[in-house]
């Protein structure tokens, strides 16, 4: 009889791993360009590279990471990668000039392409079968969590105290999280047979071809959510809502909370449309009210009904994508489905940056909901209908 049972030591152990991942990159995304610009003396642009780099290297090493994984001992994998991930974090507090932090967040992005890719993957295999739409949805949870609790932390360290200690505060969640590696014991690991190690590069050593069409769908997404990560700060300052940006995240994430214990049951009992085409319809009016905010519960109700939203979408696109294909390649599948997240997220913060330079911030919200808009008719293409005709 197999086990039934989600919560249990290892699956909260690699949900707490995730995390400290996920939290210390949240908290360098939004203190970085306050530490390039006050303490490098670093430009706009400096600010723009010091992302754009780590971004490169995390969507180029996921796809590697999800090669290894379906060759290797998968928990050997993720604690390199947290070690380096963690060495990465200390060495921020020796950094005195540009170049040299160019370099390192190349290396730290490398370090979170393949610690994100490799905890994400381990979830799947600690999630049952016949819960794999609510354990999925409770791991991202975590993701969520961090999303805001980190640009929170972040910014209230670096006005009360300096960045040195933000800096340590991000070693030791990175720290956090390899005790937490470490700790975990991923049951018939040991005995799983591996794909043989294929010498060859073929595209599709990296890339998982099922996952490509959900894929896709959760690129828009991302392309879209960069635009509420990147700029809703600066977005609330030029509405006069200034002090209500971070709450803004907060209301996100609660109705995350509030709907995820239903949003994967769901999943898993009446299957993954009655969740996206919900969903989907919640992010494009979340994003319309928005980009039409004036006063303070209009802008923080968006907030609310994009959680909604995006709390429906994002762990129903990583189901999906892990459904459509073979068990053995899990983690490629995982790895493809955040590389197209990933890179639809650095994208999507230029494209969309550039049109709210343009126009105003309003528009590029209004735009960003039509773009999440269209993921309706990809969806259906790419993937309601394929499930369709296998159907019939």
């Amino acid at each position: 009889m197999k086990e039934t049972s989600l919560w249990n030591k290892n699956f909260l152990l690699i949900c707490f791993s995730s995390f400290f991942v996920f939290i210390t990159f949240y908290i360098l995304a939004v203190t970085l360009p306050t530490f390039v610009l006050e303490s490098l003396h670093g430009s706009q642009k400096g600010i723009g590279l010091v992302t754009t780099v780590f971004v490169i290297a995390a969507v180029i090493f996921r796809p590697l990471a999800g090669k290894w994984l379906s060759e290797m001992d998968n928990r050997k994998i993720m604690n390199a990668s947290l070690i380096l991930f963690a060495v990465c974090s200390a060495f921020y507090l020796i950094i005195q000039s540009f170049v040299p932090l160019l370099v390192l967040r190349v290396i730290h992005g490398a370090a979170f392409g393949v610690a994100a890719t490799t905890t994400s993957a381990i979830a799947i295999k600690l999630i049952p079968e016949t819960r794999k739409g609510e354990g999925i949805g409770y791991f991202t949870l975590f993701m969520s969590l961090a999303m805001v609790f980190g640009p929170f932390v972040g910014l209230m360290v670096i006005s009360q105290f300096n960045f040195s200690v933000m800096f340590v505060i991000c070693l030791v969640f990175s720290a956090f999280s390899l005790v937490c590696g470490l700790l975990l014991q991923i049951p018939g690991d040991q005995g799983m047979k591996k794909e043989r190690a294929a010498s060859s590069w073929h595209w599709k050593t990296f890339i998982e071809p099922n996952a490509i069409p959900i894929s896709i769908s959760g690129f828009m997404l991302a392309f879209s959510y960069g635009a509420i990560a990147t700029f809703i700060s600066v977005y609330a300052k030029s509405i006069g809502m200034e002090p209500m940006a971070s709450y803004f995240f907060i209301v996100f994430a609660a109705l995350i909370l509030i709907s995820r214990p239903f949003t994967g049951k769901l999943f898993d009992r009446k299957g993954e449309h009655i969740l996206v085409y919900p969903g989907i319809f919640f992010f494009v009016i979340g994003m319309i009210w928005l980009s039409q905010a004036n006063s303070t519960i209009s802008f923080l109700a968006s907030g609310g009904v994009i959680g909604l939203g995006y709390g429906a979408l994002l762990p129903s696109f990583q189901a999906i994508a892990i459904k459509s294909s073979p068990i053995q390649r899990s983690g490629l599948a995982t790895s493809t489905y955040f590389v197209f997240f990933d890179a639809g997220y650095g994208v999507g913060s230029y494209v969309l940056g550039v049109v709210a330079a343009m126009t105003s911030y309003g528009t590029m919200y209004f735009i960003g909901a039509i773009i999440v808009a269209f993921t309706t008719i990809l969806y259906y293409g790419l993937h309601h209908r394929r499930q369709r005709r296998l159907q019939v």
